[in-house]
């Protein structure tokens, strides 16, 4: 059997930075200054720039969060908002910055494109430094390229869709990323073409302080579908950074997307992300994702099924180690009658972590005859870690089939003797019980990024027995 892409990640390979010079002459903070910099840097049509400056007017409007995860501590004032690494965009993965390719290299980002990946996306910064497709999919009319190259090239695509799903006014990092949003991924899949190899984009955060604010759009045509992929990561410094990327899924009637990311900032980073998805008829949306870094996450990627017969799944797990709180969850709206909605959603605590499963479902008055589903599973691996399950459940019409289920367990003694007693040492035992219970959502991943997942989650689990 081939070496599996990811067997070799240890935590220095995610902790390891480059220098970064080009921090030079940057300073922190937002104003308008900076804004108008970065669409100017960008050159960007006259919209583009109304629409950053309506948001960071909404920016300084709009209150922090007063709910969910402590935000008290972040300094929106030191962080660093737009920093180009100088490296210019490419197809050619040789002629990327050799210190930037040895980053990607050792994430096994250009290996996993090679074996398993359609096309491949790279940001690092405020800058893409990379993009490719594999020319059959480009030959069919699938566009994979970088927002900043997509608001230039395809204008009138670009905004009839930005932030129309999820809109500035939404909530104060909304807003924060509508004014300085800079790279990520545009996606459109024309109608009825099956890509049928995943596509890839990878973020890295380098420099202290760093904010980053991606901006993915993927527009998934009649009765076509794709499968996305999302990885990011971020060395430690001991100082504070920013996560406030967003992510806007629009499904077409018919249609089918399957979005999955693995998100491993470093524990310096508050991971406040947006993301969200329309479907509309015969429509399915698929969220599978896994939360493992960070110090503080806010995410809850939420599905609206405005169409009839819509449907969503959302499978998604968080572990939140020493010093880490990760409040994660799931949003559903039933804005259609005959639409079907699972959550499922698994958490594991250890060291004193916190996970927060924080849902919401809503099923409007005309949406008769819906079906939903939500399952929230927490494994706490010691006494000293928190789990919290918040689930806000609104139903307006009684024509519904709804269910919820949540369970909190420990590591179980039994299960435990039984493995040990056969001469499975207890670390081990207790890696076997802890797959088994991810097992559901690592399963949806194509098989590189499994080991992937699992790979982290025994990062996490070291000396936690013992």
């Amino acid at each position: 059997m081939p070496k599996a892409i990811f067997s070799g990640l240890s935590r220095s390979t995610f902790d390891e930075s480059n220098p970064a010079p080009y921090l030079k002459g940057t300073r922190k903070g937002v104003d308008e200054a900076l804004v108008r910099k970065i669409s100017a840097d960008k050159r960007e049509p006259a919209w583009m720039l109304q629409h950053r400056l309506e948001s960071l007017r909404i920016f300084r409007e709009k209150p922090m969060p007063a709910w969910g995860a402590d935000l008290s501590a972040l300094n929106l004032d030191d962080i660093v908002y737009y920093a180009r690494s100088g490296a210019r965009n490419t197809d050619d993965w040789a002629k990327v910055p050799a210190e930037i390719r040895r980053v990607y290299d050792r994430l096994g980002i250009p290996e996993a494109e090679r074996k398993v990946l359609a096309g491949v996306g790279a940001q690092y910064e405020s800058d893409v430094v990379y993009h490719s497709l594999k020319k059959q999919w480009e030959d069919l009319g699938v566009l994979f390229l970088d927002m900043d190259d997509a608001v230039r090239q395809y204008p009138d695509l670009v905004r009839r869709s930005f932030m129309k799903c999820v809109p500035p006014s939404d909530h104060k990092f909304a807003a924060l990323h509508g004014a300085v949003w800079s790279g990520g991924t545009f996606l459109y899949v024309p109608k009825g073409v099956h890509v049928k190899e995943p596509l890839q984009a990878y973020f890295r955060m380098n420099a202290r302080n760093m904010g980053q604010f991606e901006h993915t759009l993927i527009v998934v045509d009649e009765g076509a579908s794709v499968h996305y992929i999302e990885g990011c990561s971020a060395p430690k410094y001991g100082s504070q950074a920013l996560h406030a990327g967003c992510v806007e899924i629009f499904v077409k009637p018919g249609a089918r997307c399957r979005y999955s990311s693995v998100e491993n900032w470093s524990r310096d980073t508050y991971n406040l992300n947006t993301k969200r998805a329309i479907v509309e008829k015969d429509g399915v949306m698929e969220w599978v994702g896994g939360n493992m870094g960070s110090g503080v996450t806010m995410l809850y990627p939420c599905s609206m099924l405005v169409g009839e017969h819509a449907r969503c799944d959302h499978l998604g797990l968080a572990f939140a180690n020493a010093g880490q709180w990760q409040d994660t969850g799931a949003k559903v709206m039933h804005l259609a009658p005959h639409t079907s909605s699972t959550v499922v959603s698994k958490s594991i605590s250890k060291g004193g972590g916190t996970a927060v499963y924080r849902g919401k479902l809503h099923v409007a008055s005309h949406a008769h005859d819906c079906t939903a589903s939500v399952t929230c599973d927490a494994l706490l691996l010691d006494d000293d870690s928190r789990t919290d399950t918040i689930p806000d459940i609104a139903v307006r019409n009684d024509d519904v089939t709804i269910a919820h289920e949540a369970t909190v367990g420990k590591l179980s003694a039994e299960d435990l003797f039984y493995l040990t007693s056969r001469g499975i040492p207890e670390a081990e035992a207790t890696a076997m019980i802890v797959n088994g219970f991810i097992e559901p959502i690592v399963k949806l991943l194509p098989l590189e990024y499994a080991v992937e997942m699992n790979r982290l989650i025994e990062l996490e689990m070291e000396g936690s027995v013992g």
